[in-house]
């Protein structure tokens, strides 16, 4: 069961862009164009991500002398380059689509908060209950013409440290955009919150929407919106039409528990000798990355760990930045979304021969990913989204959809504020799709780290199950 815990509002403000820093470079008009890129995550729940900072000097003088008022003032500065944040996704009536609609008083919703939980407890590795994280991530303000885009809130554990919870919308922000964001917010506050100071090429946002390209003929924007309004199960206003309403969640957080768990160079090590003496001369041609290899063996777990019929089909889906991929490439500053699904269809009965499971699994993700290299971030575009309605309309437990929220590549243990990297961070949101997520371990030593949340029994199979035939 949770441990008795209150979290406590100390204030709800808004956090506007900084009047008195002023940066040329980063004008952005009133308002910015959806792409199709954007439009197929259109009723997506929102991603909320959890940073913990341990600092045991962060007594509540200290946080709101000094960390609080830092970490405001950087938010500000910050918001002048991510000008975009600060406003809405409208729906304006006249128009075929929505849009990021942009406003001189427009701000983002910053929520402080104090919290008595066992910092220890929730920013370790450890099994506790899903919905003990849910206090430390804001609300985001949905109705069915205009949404926020993101909302902030910051938590102090007196004398143990702090935390950072974003809650991002989907339709606007991928994982790559929203961790540029944190990073460039780190940096301005690490950098002591000087006005007018620049951010790293690396980390200031492109916004030209010029430079997305439909090569389909199939104007994929307004076709992913449609079949996201004609769905069974789309949220909708009065009439039945535009809404910008996000999916109910399909999972009940309250049956959940979470964990993490790490995979170490030495045990990818183990994986690929394991695959490689055991398969056929095809298998030297499989693409046995660190993420191939991640997702095919902590898939075989979950699977195995569920049990239960062989005849449950099982949906793996991962997703492709596509910012190198797209001909000419995208800069990888790009602000917004900028990535592509990639599906498989199994079945549970490939899974439960544990080994030759593993070795099956990591043949069909290798697949997935080399096919995205031979066939192009286009192929199939028209279809999609046709997995995610088959997997709404299918009944409770009769089938299994493991998905992937964010990526080693994001880089998200180096957002440093200034007060030391993150102790942990959590993607909160995988509870809502049955989905896993993926960062670097946050020993720096080229390892992945795992985030799971499954009901009670289901983690304590997994965990019984996981790196013990290594």
């Amino acid at each position: 069961m949770a441990s008795s815990m209150t979290v406590k509002i100390l204030e709800i403000t808004r956090i506007k862009p900084s009047p008195e820093s002023h940066n040329s470079a980063n004008e952005f008009e009133s308002s910015l164009p959806l792409t199709f890129f954007d439009t197929y995550w259109f009723k997506f729940p929102p991603v909320e991500r959890l940073f913990f900072y341990q600092l045991n000097s962060s007594s509540p003088a200290y946080f709101n002398s000094v960390i609080l008022p830092k970490l405001k003032q950087s938010l500000s500065l910050t918001l002048v380059h991510y000008l975009p944040l600060s406003g809405n996704l409208k729906w304006p009536s006249n128009a075929p689509k929505p849009i990021i609609s942009y406003t001189p008083n427009d701000g983002v919703s910053l929520t402080v908060a104090e919290s008595d939980a066992d910092f220890a407890r929730l920013s370790s590795n450890g099994i506790y209950e899903a919905v003990e994280l849910h206090p430390l991530i804001p609300q985001l303000i949905t109705s069915n013409d205009s949404a926020s885009i993101i909302a902030v809130q910051i938590t102090l554990f007196p004398d143990k440290g702090f935390s950072i919870g974003i809650i991002a919308h989907h339709t606007v922000l991928d994982g790559k955009t929203t961790t540029m964001f944190m990073k460039s917010w780190a940096y301005l506050c690490k950098q002591g919150n000087r006005e007018n100071s620049p951010l790293p090429p690396e980390l200031t946002p492109f916004f030209d929407r010029g430079v997305i390209k439909d090569p389909t003929g199939l104007d994929l924007d307004m076709l992913y919106l449609n079949q996201w309004l004609t769905s069974n199960g789309s949220e909708s206003d009065t009439t039945g039409h535009k809404s910008l309403k996000v999916s109910s969640d399909k999972v009940e957080a309250s049956n959940l528990v979470r964990a993490t768990i790490t995979i170490t160079p030495d045990d990818f090590k183990k994986m690929r000798e394991r695959l490689l003496s055991k398969s056929s001369d095809s298998s030297k041609q499989l693409h046995l990355s660190t993420f191939v290899l991640t997702l095919a063996y902590v898939t075989t777990c979950i699977v195995k760990a569920r049990g239960g019929e062989g005849d449950r089909t099982v949906y793996i889906i991962f997703t492709a930045d596509c910012r190198p991929r797209l001909d000419p490439p995208v800069p990888e500053n790009y602000f917004g979304n900028c990535n592509t699904p990639i599906f498989e269809l199994l079945k549970a009965r490939h899974f439960m021969d544990f080994e030759n499971g593993f070795a099956f699994t990591a043949e069909k993700v290798s697949n997935m990913v080399k096919g995205l290299t031979d066939n192009g971030v286009f192929a199939g575009a028209k279809d999609k989204l046709t997995p995610v309605f088959d997997v709404a309309k299918e009944p409770e437990g009769s089938a299994q959809f493991i998905s992937v929220a964010g990526s080693p590549r994001f880089g998200v243990y180096e957002t440093d504020f200034g007060w030391g990297r993150p102790w942990k961070v959590e993607v909160v949101s995988i509870e809502k799709n049955e989905a896993i997520s993926m960062a670097e371990s946050r020993d720096g030593r080229r390892g992945i780290e795992v985030g799971l949340a499954f009901r009670k029994h289901e983690m304590e199979r997994f965990l019984s199950l996981f790196l013990k035939d290594f």
